[in-house]
């Protein structure tokens, strides 16, 4: 790829390792990332996600990161076939940033680094299996949407 990853983000070769420690790796930064773009400015507008709180949670925990991963794998696998596997992986990244900016500005700059992640963990992924690739970064996906989901839930 042109530049030194950790091995469980570029060697396919335990799934379950892959999605233990892409989880912390994705959420701890954006967790920084929120916060950051939150002091510097407070007064942003918050992604809203209207509806029964128990739907709302199965659509940010089961179904946004299915569907989100699918798409990504859509636009990875045209991506790839038209450009390095380095400019694939970053207008992957702008694009999801861009397409949750629309939702709330502020949004796109702390979600580019989630997807940074998943879709690196796709392109090495993909390699071993396709499907092997989504169900990954599905799982890594929904475990970072998992804890605010939980205080979307707790403040319902």
């Amino acid at each position: 790829m042109g530049f030194a990853l950790p091995a469980f983000l570029s060697e396919p070769r335990r799934p379950l390792r892959a999605i233990l420690l892409g989880w912390p790796m994705v959420s701890l930064p954006a967790l920084g990332l929120a916060a950051l773009w939150a002091a510097l400015f407070p007064a942003a507008a918050n992604p809203v996600f209207p509806g029964d709180p128990w739907t709302v949670f199965f659509a940010v925990v089961v179904f946004a990161p299915v569907v989100e991963t699918l798409i990504m794998a859509a636009a990875l696998e045209l991506l790839l076939r038209l450009v390095p596997v380095g400019w694939a992986v970053a207008l992957s990244t702008l694009g999801w940033a861009v397409a949750h900016s629309l939702a709330a500005p502020v949004w796109g700059l702390v979600i580019w680094w989630p997807f940074l992640i998943f879709s690196l963990l796709y392109v090495a992924w993909r390699k071993r299996s396709i499907a092997g690739a989504i169900g990954i970064v599905a799982a890594v996906h929904a475990l970072n949407n998992l804890v605010p989901a939980l205080l979307l839930l707790r403040s319902a």
